[in-house]
């Protein structure tokens, strides 16, 4: 192995200092814009914002958006747009909704709590958000409808739909087991967050040996020992770091007595417990390494950056551009239904502005992870991390008062000055190269 890297650096020419580690200047501009975001609303809340309890609540309202929004990457991606995406999420919502209240309650007689209402509701709002997925796909890939047209005419059809299915009522109580995938109702306790915290740590860090290996064995460049070091150390001190905070926001004591009522139990004095990982966000991270898998792994993943960067090429190569998109708007509509359970569980019930204005949140959200608008170009990880910076910046606004008005314009702001900048980035790298 040291053979090979002394052949690589004998034989290409010095490398720069960025070249050499090969950093992504756009993902470092986001996270330093990122951490100043949080600095800067952290003094003027006189240090509230980066609280437990604060990151905890950003965390778990990020999610539902930052599910969204790895869908959205593909379907940007392949040069198309879903507008739909929020109307797709209450009528999910509205279907699940009436399945726990009205079918499995009243009609099957299963009682609240039953075993088989929570995966029941589930398999139906993720069969509903699919189906829709899939259906705006066949008008955009089969029937030649632009994607625009299509979803702009979904958000105004699905969101109604909702509405009739629901008869305009807020749905509510729901399923405890449901519940459970929504946040803070749901979560792992101190011991499993630092068990899992722990593994994904190691995984983050074998992973990142074994690329340098691949890339060894195939005598591609690789990075300086000292960075991959680095780079290991800063992944798992972040990993580490983020449980040990949730860990640190304690379960509030009144709830504590509860669950210790329900067993015929005393709480003791003084005991305390964290609320640790939430299952939602564990679902959030299951999401992002199955899409990365798909983008970077799969004939699929190729066959949707191919069609997004030269769709006639693609074509022409036999790649099957119409049933990918039929393919792309179900993956959509999947994530769609799979936002409703997480959303709906958070807020305890299905209330008829549920998923409102999501469309904006979630298109920024890609576009400002660098997912190009001309396609194939676009991170799932960058889709996360943009969901987390418009959350933070809401949250924020939130807690110094700022009117939700007033937030919708800033995000509006926030979303054509990152399309800008990314205009300007790869006018620059092109120039580069």
């Amino acid at each position: 192995m040291p053979d090979t890297a002394q052949r690589l650096d004998a034989t290409e020419p010095r490398r720069g200092l960025m070249d050499a580690l090969e950093l992504d200047t756009r993902l470092l501009g986001m996270i330093g814009a990122f951490v100043l975001l949080c600095a800067a609303f952290n003094l003027v809340t006189d240090g509230r914002f980066l609280t437990p309890r604060n990151i905890f609540n950003i965390t778990i309202q990020t999610v539902s958006v930052a599910i969204m929004a790895s869908g959205m990457v593909f379907v940007i991606v392949t040069r198309h747009i879903d507008l739909s995406v929020g109307a797709v999420l209450a009528m999910a919502s509205a279907v699940m909704g009436v399945t726990q209240t009205w079918w499995l309650i009243k009609v099957a007689g299963l009682p609240l709590g039953s075993p088989l209402i929570a995966p029941l509701t589930m398999l139906a709002g993720l069969a509903v958000g699919t189906a829709i997925g899939l259906f705006h796909g066949w008008l955009v890939g089969y029937q030649g409808i632009p994607a625009f047209i299509v979803t702009l005419g979904g958000l105004l059809v699905w969101r109604n739909v909702a509405w009739y299915t629901t008869s305009g009522q807020t749905i509510a109580p729901l399923d405890p087991t449901f519940l459970m995938f929504g946040g803070a109702e749901g979560t792992l306790g101190p011991a499993w967050s630092w068990i899992l915290g722990a593994l994904a740590a190691l995984g983050a860090v074998w992973a990142i040996w074994s690329g340098r290996r691949a890339k060894l064995a195939h005598g591609f460049r690789v990075k300086p020992v000292w960075a991959e070091t680095a780079l290991a150390a800063l992944v798992t001190g972040a990993i580490l770091g983020f449980v040990a905070v949730l860990n640190a926001y304690p379960v509030p004591a009144a709830k504590l007595r509860r669950m210790f009522e329900a067993r015929g139990e005393v709480m003791p004095e003084g005991y305390s417990i964290g609320h640790g990982l939430p299952i939602s966000v564990l679902i959030l991270l299951l999401v992002a390494v199955v899409m990365t898998v798909v983008a970077r792994k799969t004939r699929l993943g190729r066959y949707i950056f191919a069609a997004g960067g030269n769709p006639d090429a693609a074509e022409l190569s036999g790649i099957n551009t119409r049933l990918l998109t039929v393919k792309v708007f179900g993956i959509m509509g999947f994530l769609c239904g799979l936002s409703a359970i997480v959303a709906q569980a958070r807020l305890q019930s299905h209330p008829n502005d549920i998923g409102t204005l999501d469309e904006l949140r979630v298109i920024a959200a890609a576009v400002i992870g660098g997912t190009a608008l001309a396609g194939g170009v676009g991170t799932i990880y960058g889709a996360i991390l943009g969901a987390l910076i418009m959350q933070s910046l809401q949250s924020g606004m939130g807690m110094v008062g700022v009117d939700t008005p007033f937030q919708n314009i800033v995000v509006g702001g926030v979303l054509v000055l990152a399309v800008w900048i990314d205009i300007q980035y790869r006018k620059r790298v092109g120039m580069r190269q």
